[in-house]
């Protein structure tokens, strides 16, 4: 026996006993500590990991031991971080190089702080809550977890994509759930560079844990005639036969069908009115019984005014009556004050929605902390993110998530698609059409309802219609054309599939038991797969592979992935509808559905045809979606001015959410009928009507914007949204579209060197002005501009008839305008021009932008020249990029990068050393450097001369 081993045991053995001891034990990647508790439901133990440098863990639960339950959102780390763990009185610290995370021994509170001992983040006390709750069996916790706020000058940025048009998320609330045209990431990040990321994968609130509560609940309710109880509604008939109704409203809820009536009408409405066209109106007074700021939310769908103390509060908004949407107000109000409310409401639809629900005051101080709440979760488990910036906060979030590949090249291209082409020649003629008029564009949709009629998820095209489908796509290619088809996790009772994924209890059986039936011609019964369960996942990518894959498809649109089994139902009867799932009750894993759906497609496609790039698009999605080269666009969205302005946040905070491809469809999806009154009009006489003529500059303010985006996609309903449909050659409409189009291939290789950097560098390619300028505080609150790339500052126009708008330059540099090359000094407002056939775009002193030449489709031809625009004023560089663009070669280290550097003192730029190479690589081309500064003025334009360079991969300093 060896007595000196055996003393080291039992040493390490006594040690470890006396941590336990003393409420601390320390492991691998951190340490748990163990505090008192003075209820059964008080955190027991709380656990800190290192993930990273500058990345911890926190966990906490009431529980004995930590659930064993892997996170969906994270990847597997790729390597150790090395760590010290410290005792200081009450409190353990466990330190990187980089980071500090102090818990209380007493309490399990824990704080963040820098090298430096610099407080960047706080739990607040008494900030962390358990309840517990059982569903189906199974047991978990309603949990909060509060911070502290780091300064009455933080702004928080992120949670998803969201339609209320707010940026800026200190002092307001969220609730994260998956919806058509909402999705939520449950990841914030601060102006401070700190993120915080929260593994909950179940309904949660950021800010107020409270649900809206009903009028009555926090007001007394007066009808117009000063009786109280009750708010007056009046429902006025289009048609004069049917009679008026007028009644008394205990609540404003009318936000979903009535499950208790087979989904046959809305909850609360009077039964059999005829809604479509009707007026109805709701006034009263409310009278609240305390003061201070209350918080709306409005649901509406048809046209909706809200006016609280005879002032309008919310002006006219419109949703289509099947997709309502969201809108959030505050208003003051005083304690016994009794106040006018009034809503006008012109329902669109004969089935159509409206509710008004309200919050009571909450103090500043507790509102503007950072606050999170899970309906249903094992425990709290949360990842704090810092960085140095905000670029890195977005990269320690895919450190943990998993990086972005890069995506196919041709998918920077333009995207065409409507809803619908019905027909074989109708999808090869569209495309056909933009070669012959030679408009730019890699990428055509084939939307929904391909299939015979009867047929969904048959994944079979109708013969009728699209006879010989692979000789279509291969006419599709050789036109050099890319072809996306619309695949849903949807299922009829009838087909093969449904049958196949039913007998191994892959599909939600809620609907079928129901008898829901959906819109499709008489309505056919069906429902979704569960993706939660991995061999159902193989089985979904086995049916396409089988069916889709040998057609020759090139990108998947992974539609209703929320998902939507029925719309417009209430939380409840979706989670019902969406369960329960291989993981759990459908209250757990209500929001990563998205997520798991994702992983089908792309570790598909990967395993059968490792070296084809995946392209996926999906109207749902969740931390982590980026790792499945997966993009989400915004839904099925309103063609509104309103709803225009709400995509620029929208797309925003979706990109500090970490998930860099982003895109809309462009012109809205969902359209007014006054615009398709306008369309046929001009149909039958040739007459633009004054909503027509609207549609058309809304179409080019909005193609304006989306050539911005990181992908650049038309889709919608009826009026059809190819350009020649919408105006003629000729017309400043069609003239700004497909001026758009074109300069969105000739900054190709910008935009795919950006592409580059979202993989190698986690960068973000759109980006909110805070995130280049968060020294200057004037930009926390610019929802409506941005940074493309660190270049270009794009400023939408989103107002009818505008042609100028207000801009925020900001501080810190110099701005020139790309049109004209004047010079803007930064830090201050301008109203600026923007005439209807461009959109407001300026560039960063110090910035160099590679344009290629002209060019039908992303890969036409090599840039064998390229003109750099150089922006003196400061210092600058910026990479060029390029792969071959279709495969995943890169991932080896087949690539090339130039570097650009430009001296401003000295007036030069270095094009340096070409690193790396790949197959094609073109081994010489020529620059062509143009410089525009204060005194040498020069607009955009790519025949402008300036200094030409031969360029064969060695480096050259060029005096400008």
């Amino acid at each position: 026996m060896n007595l000196k081993n055996t003393s080291v045991y039992l040493l390490a053995a006594w040690m470890l006993a006396a941590c336990a001891g003393s409420g601390l034990q320390k492991t691998e990647n951190g340490v748990i500590i163990e505090v008192s508790r003075q209820r059964p439901a008080d955190v027991r133990k709380v656990r800190l990991e290192v993930m990273g440098e500058k990345l911890i863990r926190v966990s906490a639960t009431p529980e004995k031991e930590f659930s064993k339950e892997p996170s969906l959102i994270l990847i597997p780390r790729q390597h150790k971080t090395a760590f010290k763990v410290e005792e200081q009185a009450d409190e353990v610290c466990v330190k990187t190089s980089e980071l500090c995370a102090i818990v209380s021994k007493k309490t399990g509170e824990v704080r963040f702080t820098d090298a430096a001992g610099n407080l960047i983040l706080a739990e607040d006390s008494n900030g962390r809550t358990f309840a517990p709750i059982e569903v189906e069996g199974t047991k978990g916790y309603t949990v909060r977890q509060v911070f502290q706020s780091a300064g009455d000058d933080e702004a928080y940025y992120g949670l998803g994509q969201h339609q209320a048009d707010e940026f800026n998320y200190k002092g307001k609330n969220e609730e994260l759930f998956q919806y058509n045209t909402k999705v939520s990431v449950p990841f914030i990040v601060s102006n401070k560079n700190y993120g915080v990321l929260w593994d909950s994968y179940s309904l949660c609130r950021f800010g107020d844990p409270r649900d809206y509560s009903q009028l009555g609940g926090v007001f007394k309710l007066y009808d117009k005639d000063g009786k109280e109880g009750a708010l007056t509604g009046t429902y006025v008939p289009a048609d004069k036969r049917v009679e008026t109704i007028v009644r008394r409203e205990d609540s404003l809820y009318f936000e979903h069908l009535d499950r208790a009536a087979r989904l046959k009408k809305v909850i609360n409405l009077p039964d059999g009115f005829p809604f479509m066209g009707a007026g109805v109106t709701y006034e009263g007074e409310i009278e609240p019984s305390e003061t201070g700021l209350f918080r709306f939310i409005l649901y509406y769908a048809g046209y909706t005014k809200v006016y609280i103390n005879n002032e309008l509060a919310v002006p006219e908004r419109w949703r289509t009556a099947w997709n309502p949407n969201s809108y959030k107000f505050a208003v003051n109000l005083e304690a016994g004050k009794r106040v006018p409310l009034k809503i006008e409401w012109k329902p669109d639809g004969q089935v159509s929605y409206c509710g008004l629900r309200v919050l009571s005051p909450v103090a500043d101080e507790e509102q503007n902390k950072l606050s999170w709440w899970g309906e249903m979760q094992n425990e709290i488990n949360y990842y704090f993110v810092y960085g140095d910036n905000m670029d890195e906060v977005v990269s320690g979030y895919r450190t943990l998530t998993g990086k972005s590949p890069i995506m196919p090249k041709w998918a920077m291209g333009y995207w065409q698609s409507r809803e619908k082409y019905n027909t074989k020649e109708e999808v090869f003629s569209t495309l056909k059409e933009f070669r012959k008029r030679r408009i730019p564009i890699d990428n055509i949709v084939i939307d929904w309802l391909h299939w015979k009629q009867d047929a969904w998820g048959s994944h079979e095209f109708d013969p009728e219609r699209f006879p010989d489908p692979k000789g279509m796509v291969h006419s599709i290619h050789s036109m050099n054309g890319r072809v996306m088809i619309s695949v849903w996790p949807k299922f009829y009772v009838t087909t093969e599939h449904y049958k196949e994924f039913d007998e191994k209890g892959w599909m939600y059986r809620q609907a079928v038991k129901d008898s829901i039936r959906d819109w499709v011609g008489p309505g056919y019964l069906g429902s979704f797969y569960d993706a939660y369960d991995a061999d159902a996942r193989k089985l979904f990518w086995k049916q396409i592979q089988d069916h889709y894959y040998p057609l020759g498809i090139d990108a998947w649109w992974m539609d209703a992935s929320e998902p939507n089994v029925r719309d417009c139902t209430d939380i409840q009867y979706r989670k019902d509808l969406s369960g329960p799932t291989a993981l759990g009750p459908s209250a757990k894993f209500f929001n990563t559905y998205a997520l798991m759906n994702a992983e089908a497609i792309y570790d598909g496609q990967r395993g059968i045809e490792p070296d084809k790039r995946v392209f996926l698009l999906t109207r749902s999605g969740f931390a982590g979606l980026q790792r499945y080269s997966t993009a989400t666009w915004s839904g099925d969205i309103a063609t509104r001015w309103e709803d225009m302005k709400a995509q620029i946040s929208a797309g925003l905070n979706f990109a500090v959410s970490g998930i860099p491809y982003w895109t809309m469809d462009i012109g809205g999806f969902c359209v007014e009928n006054r615009y398709v009154a306008g369309q046929q009009e001009l149909n039958r006489t040739g007459r633009e009507n004054a909503d027509y003529k609207e549609w058309r500059e809304l179409n080019a303010r909005w193609y304006q914007f989306g050539a911005f985006c990181p992908l650049f996609r038309a889709h919608g309903q009826y009026p059809f949204r190819e350009v020649w449909n919408i105006a003629p050659e000729g017309h400043p409409c069609y003239n700004s579209i497909v001026y758009y189009t074109k300069l969105r291939y000739n900054m190709m290789p910008y935009i795919y060197s950006l592409a580059g950097m979202t993989h190698f560098n986690d960068y973000t390619i759109m980006r909110p002005l805070v995130m280049d300028f968060t020294a200057d505080a004037s930009v926390n609150d610019v929802g409506d501009q941005f940074m493309f790339g660190p270049a270009l500052m794009v400023a939408p126009v989103y107002e009818y008839g505008a042609r100028t708008r207000e801009m925020y330059f900001p501080a810190g540099c110099g701005w020139y305008d790309f049109y004209t090359g004047t010079y803007v000094e930064g830090g201050r407002k301008l109203t600026v021009a923007a005439p209807y056939e461009r959109i407001p775009l300026y560039v960063r002193a110090g910035a160099i932008i590679p344009f290629g030449p002209d060019m039908q489709y992303s890969d036409e031809k090599q840039a064998e020249e390229i003109t750099l625009f150089v922006y003196a004023g400061q210092d600058g560089a910026f990479t060029l990029y390029e792969d071959e663009g279709v495969n995943y070669n890169y991932e080896k280290g087949k690539y090339a990068a130039i570097p650009l550097v430009y001296n401003d003192a000295e007036g030069t730029l270095t094009i340096g050393d070409r690193t790396g190479e790949y197959s094609g690589m073109l081994e010489e081309r020529i620059f062509n450097v143009v410089k525009v500064g204060k005194d040498k003025v020069q607009a955009f334009d790519l025949k402008a001369k300036g200094a030409v360079v031969k360029y064969n991969g060695k480096a050259q300093r060029v005096k400008l």
